[in-house]
C-alpha cells in the first residue's frame, strides 16, 4: 500500500471553486497528455521533472497532486517531488479514470485554459473577423490594410500570412499606431489558429485603437483550408516607436488593466510578497527576449506578454497563485495583466521602476536540483568507443531534435521509460547519455546504472559539444527505443498537416465554450 496520500476530484473541485493554490500535475508525456486531462491540470513529465518543477511550482508547500492513466508514473513522481522538497504530494484519487468516473470534464489539446478563454471572448464581445477569402480579396485589390501577426517570430517565420508583420500579442497596442498611422487603415490580426488572434484583435479594440480592428478567421489554418498560399522565412518586424505614441499606448493600456481589476504594486510590496510562507508570487518580465536579456530586474523571468496568455498554465502552474508583471513602458504589462485578470487570476503590475532596478543582464536559467554525481567522457573518446561496438549512446533530447540531427548510432529514449526502452536496445558493456547539453541526461545516470549493472558516463557538454568538435551526425528516426509521445502534434503548426487534423481542431475549438459551462471551475470574466 502506498504511503502517498490521496485527493479526490471533489476536493481539487472545491479548492479552485474557492480560488486556493494547488497544482494539479499530469506526468505523462505531452502527447497522452493531450488526449484529454482536467481544465487546470499542468503538464511536467516525469521524464523532465527536475528541469522544470522548480520554476513553474516555486514553493515548496504547495499542494501538489499528481496524475497519470495507469501507465504507473504517478506514484514515481510523488516519490521524487517529495525527495525534491515539496512537502504536501498527493495521489488524485483512482487518476485520470478516477476523475471522468467522478464527472469531471476533459479537455484535449493543450493550453486549454487559455484557449477556451479566448472562445468565451469571442462569445461575449462578440470580436469581429474576416473569412481567408475576404482578406485575400483586400490584399489582391491592394486595400489600405496591414496584416500584423500574434505569434512568436519563429511561428511566424515557419508560414505567414502574405505581406504579414510579426508583432508578438503584447507589442501590439504598443506598435500598432507607428505599423498603422491612417486611422482609416484596416488592421487585420491573424495566428495559427483563433485564440491569438482574438486576444490581439479585442486587445486593439478594447485599448481604443481608431483604426477598423479585425482577426483573421481561424488563421492561417483558414488560409490554408481556403486553398491560399502562405509565405515562409519572412523576417518583417515591428521596429522602434516615439515617445508620444508610446505614452498614448500607456494611457490606454493603464486604463483597460484598471478596467479588468488588475493591482498595483511597488518594490516593497513584492518583497513582502516574496517571503510570504503560504503563497506564491511568480514574477515575470513581458518584454521581448533582446530587451529582458539586456537589463532586466533581478528574479524576474523573461515571459512574452501574449505567450504567457496564450500558455499560462505552462508558466504559472500553480492555479490560485499571485502574478506579477514587469515592462518598461507601461503598456505590454498592463495588457497583459488585463486578459490575466479576466482569466482569474490575481495579478498586479509593477510600477514606479527606474532604469536602476533592471540591474541584471542575460537570458533567464531555470533553477534546477543538483545533479547527481556522474562520470564525463569528451567527445573524442566517445567516438572511439562507439568505433569499437561496445558502447550504447543513449539520447534523452526531445525527439524533434533527434530527428533534426544526432550523434550516428545514438538511440532516443525517454527518461521515465527507461525500463521498457532497455528491453529493445542491444546489450553493451558500458552505457554513454546526451541530450542537447547533457543537463537532462545527468539524472538518468543513477537509474540507468541499477537498471543495468553496466558502468554510465555522461557526454560532457552533450550533443553540442560533440557537434561543436565538428564530428559527424545523422539525421531522422533512426533508431527510437519508444514512439515519440514527447510532442503532441499541433495541427497549427508547421505546413503539412491533414485538413481533417485542421478542421477537426477549428471544430473542437468552437465547443470550448460549451465545455467551460459543463466544467463549472474557470472563474473567468469578459469586460
Amino acid at each position: 500500500m502506498s504511503r502517498i496520500a490521496r485527493r479526490s476530484f471533489a476536493e481539487i473541485r472545491a479548492a479552485l471553486l474557492a480560488r486556493q493554490e494547488l497544482a494539479l500535475v499530469d506526468v505523462r508525456e505531452e502527447a497522452p497528455y493531450a488526449s484529454g486531462h482536467p481544465l487546470f491540470a499542468v503538464n511536467i513529465p516525469l521524464s523532465r521533472l527536475e528541469l522544470e518543477i522548480y520554476a513553474r511550482i516555486p514553493r515548496r508547500s504547495t499542494p501538489v497532486t499528481v496524475y497519470d492513466d495507469g501507465e504507473g508514473l504517478a506514484e514515481r513522481a510523488a516519490e521524487r517531488l517529495r525527495e525534491l522538497g515539496y512537502a504536501d504530494v498527493a495521489l488524485l484519487e483512482g487518476g485520470l479514470a478516477g476523475w471522468r468516473e467522478a464527472g469531471g470534464e476533459l479537455f484535449i489539446d493543450v493550453n486549454a485554459p487559455s484557449k477556451s478563454f479566448g472562445e468565451l471572448v469571442e462569445s461575449r464581445r462578440h470580436t469581429p473577423s474576416l473569412a481567408a477569402e475576404e482578406v485575400k480579396a483586400l490584399l489582391d485589390e491592394k486595400a489600405d490594410v496591414v496584416v500584423l501577426d500574434a505569434r512568436r517570430f519563429d511561428e511566424y517565420q515557419t508560414m505567414s500570412i502574405p505581406g504579414g508583420v510579426s508583432v508578438p500579442g503584447a507589442e501590439l497596442v504598443l506598435r500598432v499606431r507607428e505599423l498603422a498611422p491612417n486611422p482609416a487603415t484596416r488592421v487585420i490580426v491573424n495566428c495559427a489558429g483563433r485564440t491569438r488572434s482574438i486576444i490581439g484583435t479585442q486587445s486593439l479594440i478594447n485599448a481604443g485603437i481608431p483604426n477598423p480592428v479585425t482577426a483573421l478567421r481561424n488563421g492561417t489554418i483558414g488560409w490554408t483550408l481556403a486553398g491560399q498560399q502562405l509565405e515562409h522565412g519572412q523576417s518583417r518586424r515591428f521596429g522602434a516607436v516615439s515617445a508620444g505614441t508610446r505614452a498614448l499606448a500607456a494611457e490606454s493600456a493603464g486604463r483597460v488593466a484598471d478596467q479588468a481589476g488588475v493591482g498595483r504594486a511597488g518594490l516593497a510590496d513584492l518583497a513582502r510578497w516574496r517571503e510570504e510562507a503560504g503563497r506564491t508570487t511568480y514574477l515575470f518580465d513581458v518584454r521581448t527576449p533582446e530587451e529582458y536579456e539586456a537589463r532586466h530586474l533581478p528574479g524576474s523571468r523573461q515571459t512574452p506578454g501574449g505567450q504567457l496568455v496564450q500558455e499560462t498554465d505552462h508558466y504559472a502552474s500553480v492555479r490560485g497563485a499571485r502574478l506579477v508583471l514587469i515592462d518598461d513602458d507601461g503598456v505590454r504589462a498592463n495588457m497583459s495583466a488585463s486578459w490575466l485578470a479576466q482569466m482569474g487570476w490575481e495579478v498586479h503590475v509593477l510600477d514606479g521602476l527606474g532604469a536602476a532596478d533592471f540591474s541584471e543582464r542575460g537570458v533567464w536559467a531555470a533553477p534546477v536540483p543538483p545533479a547527481p554525481t556522474s562520470e564525463d567522457v569528451a567527445p573524442g573518446t566517445l567516438r572511439d568507443w562507439l568505433a569499437a561496438g561496445d558502447t550504447l549512446l543513449l539520447d534523452f533530447t526531445a525527439s524533434a531534435n533527434y530527428v533534426k540531427r544526432h550523434i550516428p548510432g545514438a538511440w532516443w529514449a525517454l527518461r521515465a521509460q527507461l525500463p521498457q526502452a532497455l528491453e529493445k536496445l542491444p546489450p553493451a558493456e558500458r552505457y554513454v547519455v546526451t541530450c542537447g547539453s547533457s543537463l537532462l541526461a545527468r539524472y538518468a545516470v543513477d537509474e540507468l546504472r541499477a537498471l543495468t549493472g553496466k558502468p554510465v558516463f555522461v557526454l560532457a557538454g552533450g550533443t553540442a559539444a560533440w557537434i561543436a568538435a565538428g564530428l559527424p551526425l545523422e539525421t531522422g528516426e533512426t533508431a527510437l527505443a519508444e514512439p515519440r509521445t514527447d510532442r503532441y502534434p499541433r495541427p497549427y503548426e508547421g505546413t503539412d498537416n491533414p485538413r481533417e487534423a485542421m478542421q477537426a481542431y477549428l471544430e473542437w475549438e468552437f465547443g470550448l465554450v460549451k465545455q467551460l459551462g459543463r466544467d463549472g471551475t474557470h472563474g473567468f470574466f469578459v469586460i
